[in-house]
C-alpha cells in the first residue's frame, strides 16, 4: 500500500502575507460598501416629503418653525442625523425640548415641548453692591426654573413677577417666590419682584410699591419671618389708616416699618408707633 504524502506547511512569511491580503480585501470591500450605501442614502427618492409637528405649538406657527429650523436640517430619510435635527428644532425660540423620529418611508415626526413662562429674569452683576439693582439683560424663567431667551413682547400681556439674582439661582428663586406669594394672600397685594443678593440676602417688592427686607436664612426661616409680618401688618395699617412703605424683617424679635404720612420727628407725632419715619 502506498503511503500518503504529507502536506508541506507554508512558511510563516507566506501565511502572514495571506492573512494581510485577506484583511486588506475585507477592508476594501467594506469601504466600497460604505461608499455605495452613502450614495444610496443621498438619492432623491429618500428625501423627506413631509414633517409632522406634534405637541406644544402655542408660541410657534408653522411658518416660524420653517423659517428657524428647516435651514439647519440636512440629509435624507437615511442620512440625516436625528441629533442634529433635534438641536435644530430646540434652537427655535420658545422650544424647550424636541423629539425627532423617522417615519417610513419619507416623513419626519417632531414632538415639541415649549417653555411655559413663569417670571422675568435678571442676572445680578457679579461684584455689584448688595442693594444694587445692577443686572444683565432681561430674560425669562420657565415653570421648571430654567432661564431662557425669547421675545419679551410675547408675554407683555401676562402678569409675570420679576426675579433678580446670581446666575444659577433661578430655580430656587422661583420656588421661593411661589411660597412667599402663597403666604401673602391675606394682604391683598401681589409680590411683583424678588431680589437675591450675591451674599444671600432676600428682598421683595409688592405690586403697590412696599419693599420688604427679608435678610438671610433658610427658606423656612424666611417664611417664618414673613408669616409673622403677614399676620400683624394689616392691624398696623388699619390702625393708622395709611399704606405701608417698607419693612425690615431682619430683627430677631419683630420688624420695623415705615408708613406713609407717619413720622417720628417732633412735628407732628402720632404716639404709639416706634421706628417709623416719613418718606419725603
Amino acid at each position: 500500500m502506498r503511503a500518503a504524502r504529507l502536506a508541506t506547511p507554508l512558511p510563516p512569511d507566506i501565511r502572514l502575507m495571506n492573512a494581510l491580503s485577506a484583511v486588506l480585501v475585507s477592508a476594501l470591500l467594506l469601504l466600497v460598501l460604505a461608499v455605495l450605501l452613502g450614495w444610496v442614502a443621498r438619492l432623491p427618492v429618500f428625501a423627506f416629503r413631509a414633517i409632522q409637528i406634534e405637541g406644544d405649538v402655542t408660541r410657534n406657527s408653522a411658518a416660524s418653525l420653517r423659517a428657524n429650523a428647516l435651514p439647519s436640517l440636512s440629509g435624507t430619510f437615511l442620512s440625516m442625523s436625528l441629533f442634529a435635527g433635534q438641536k435644530a428644532f430646540e434652537a427655535v425660540p420658545w422650544v424647550r425640548n424636541a423629539t425627532v423620529q423617522r417615519v417610513w418611508p419619507n416623513r419626519l415626526r417632531v414632538k415639541l415641548e415649549e417653555h411655559r413662562p413663569a417670571a422675568y429674569w435678571e442676572t445680578k452683576v457679579e461684584g455689584a453692591d448688595e442693594q444694587s439693582d445692577a443686572s444683565s439683560d432681561r430674560a425669562l424663567v420657565n415653570s421648571f426654573g430654567e432661564v431662557f431667551q425669547a421675545n419679551l413682547g410675547d408675554v407683555e400681556d401676562e402678569d409675570l413677577p420679576e426675579l433678580a439674582g446670581p446666575a444659577g439661582s433661578s430655580a430656587a428663586m422661583l420656588h421661593m417666590w411661589q411660597r412667599l406669594q402663597a403666604a401673602s394672600t391675606g394682604l391683598g397685594d401681589r409680590i411683583e419682584r424678588l431680589d437675591l443678593s450675591g451674599r444671600g440676602s432676600w428682598r421683595l417688592t409688592f405690586e403697590k410699591g412696599a419693599v420688604l427686607e427679608l435678610g438671610r436664612g433658610s427658606e423656612d426661616e424666611l417664611l417664618a419671618r414673613f408669616g409673622q409680618f403677614v399676620g400683624s401688618i394689616t392691624q398696623i395699617t388699619s390702625r393708622y389708616k395709611t399704606a405701608l412703605l417698607s419693612a425690615d424683617l431682619r430683627h430677631a424679635d419683630g420688624y420695623a416699618v415705615r408708613l406713609r404720612g407717619i413720622t417720628t420727628t417732633p412735628n407732628p407725632v402720632k404716639p404709639g408707633l416706634n421706628g417709623a419715619s416719613k418718606r419725603n
